[in-house]
């Protein structure tokens, strides 16, 4: 039953909060919208501010799928959450390329980025924004003047969704300012957190939530809120990505974490309905996935009425039709003619895999026009069309909930770490998930694992952090169409990693400290 979704619909944040920089200062916009005082009165009122913790990663705004931005100077529709995790995620990788001509969003696959970029800074105000909801959230919570039987629990999520967005944080930028639940909000500008240290209180904030909070436990609670299986997701990520943030490898920690998932979740290997033809893989992605809740740890809910955005969901299935695509057969109104993938990512998959959806009709592989659409093989993974093939709800909007995390991306944590030197089962657990694709078994290496990865989780958000981690983003050992800005693709500054503290934030924060590589 897809409960909160209604609820974040329905509520207008009360305490007006907005991000113009990333000072994870919250303040109310309007001084004639409620205060604490007056908007916290009730359990009811309270929860429907732990649903505003939710709904930045759903929506863009307090008003419709463009109203009341909370993030100033970008449009709405490009600095929804996810949508601005996969432009600094997905478009800056082999996955996929954009030709629109908005600002400087051609500079992302190019790997051309500065500290002043748009896309950038919309993101890192994005993620800023979040952890000041969790925070507030947090704040208010422990300081209720009225009985609330579940704070303890609540207070749990806010901690996971905020944890969530520090992964975020330690991952694209390093380094980040740092504010909690114990800061005072307005009082002084937030310290810097170096990457080291927040590696630190990350660990430490999930590894107390899993042990000693009333979090849901794994693969319990509601649809759409967090539980322990997704802690133990994002610490299992903190955990794989060790090397690249503190310079140690974490993989018998990480493994220990994610073999805790065993039991409690599972691929989804049998389709519920007949549209996809027995493929179950491609019902993850479809506009009732809301079902497939043996696979799916996490998922951001939309739908077309109480969470319409132009990101999420809406984004990767909007802006990934055009050409001779019939918008039609994937349940929208009208394409964007947007993001397609590269040559080298579309010949890693075999005809026979049942993950091989793109559409190729009209479609050149190669792109030797990055702005027109038919340069490049069309994505055809995520549509808002039912299991059974009738369409989703609404073709303005899509009711396809974004998959955050899956089973099947623990099986491939669970190899890489066998990869690396752990006893897990990792061999087992990389066939199983090409199994469900329709392939054999196959050597467990570093190179198929990182093809395995890309095929699995196309369009979900991971590619970057993936090429970072085994070496291949910005080296020259891997390259591919128009990489670094040329046709033929070539190498780029390692700096390039990590994004920078933008501009604007460290001009009204002089505690912060820029990645190495950017200009000071």
């Amino acid at each position: 039953m897809k409960t909160l979704k209604y609820i974040i619909g329905a509520f207008v944040l009360a305490f007006g909060l907005n991000a113009c920089v990333g000072d994870l200062d919250v303040t109310p916009i309007d001084p004639s919208m409620n205060t604490a005082d007056k908007a916290l009165q009730t359990e009811a009122d309270y929860f429907a501010l732990l649903a505003q913790c939710y709904t930045g990663f759903a929506t863009s705004g307090s008003y419709g799928p463009n109203g009341a931005n909370n993030i100033s100077g970008i449009d709405g529709g490009f600095s929804q959450y996810f949508r601005g995790r996969y432009h600094l995620n997905g478009l800056t990788t082999d996955e996929a390329v954009c030709g629109w001509n908005d600002q400087t969003l051609q500079d992302l696959h190019g790997l051309a980025w500065t500290s002043s970029d748009v896309f950038v800074t919309a993101f890192y105000y994005r993620v800023a924004y979040q952890i000041s909801a969790c925070n507030e959230f947090i704040r208010q919570a422990k300081n209720a003047s009225i009985d609330l039987p579940e704070k303890d629990l609540w207070i749990a999520e806010a901690r996971t969704l905020r944890a969530y967005c520090w992964l975020d944080a330690i991952d694209n930028f390093g380094g980040f300012p740092f504010a909690d639940e114990n800061n005072i909000v307005g009082a002084t500008a937030p310290e810097y957190i170096s990457r080291a240290d927040l590696f630190t209180y990350i660990e430490s904030e999930l590894k107390d939530i899993i042990d000693n909070s009333p979090l849901y436990d794994i693969a319990q609670g509601a649809y759409g809120r967090v539980n322990k299986g997704v802690a133990s997701m994002i610490l299992a990520k903190l955990y794989l990505n060790a090397k690249v943030y503190i310079g140690q490898d974490k993989y018998a920690e990480c493994a220990a974490v994610l073999k805790n998932l065993e039991g409690k979740y599972s691929l989804h290997t049998q389709a519920k309905g007949s549209y996809t033809n027995g493929n179950a893989f491609a019902e993850l992605f479809l506009a009732d996935n809301h079902n497939c809740t043996d696979e799916i740890i996490w998922a951001v809910e939309q739908d077309a009425t109480n969470t319409a955005s132009y990101g999420v969901t809406n984004y990767l299935i909007f802006a990934a039709t055009g050409g001779g695509m019939d918008p039609a057969a994937v349940g929208i109104s009208s394409g964007w003619g947007g993001i397609r993938t590269t040559p080298e990512f579309y010949r890693m998959y075999s005809s026979s895999d049942l993950r091989n959806l793109f559409w190729t009709e009209g479609q050149t592989e190669d792109i030797k026009d990055i702005s027109d659409f038919t340069n490049g093989i069309a994505f055809y993974k995520f549509k808002n069309i039912k299991s059974d093939g009738t369409p989703g709800s609404d073709v303005g909007f899509v009711d396809v909930d974004f998959p955050v995390f899956r089973y099947a991306d623990a099986l491939l944590m669970l190899a890489e770490c066998e990869l690396n030197g752990v006893n897990c089962g990792g061999q087992a657990a990389f066939d199983a998930v090409r199994a469900r694709a329709g392939l054999s078994s196959t050597t467990l290496n570093a190179e198929n694992l990182l093809q395995e990865r890309g095929r699995e989780l196309c369009l979900e958000g991971w590619r970057r952090s993936d090429l970072v981690r085994f070496g291949k983003f910005t080296s020259d050992s891997y390259l591919w169409q128009w990489k670094g800005g040329v046709p033929e693709g070539q190498g780029a500054p390692a700096h390039l990693n990590l994004f920078p503290i933008p501009d604007n934030d460290r001009n009204a924060n002089p505690n912060l400290v820029q990645n190495d590589g950017y200009a000071i």
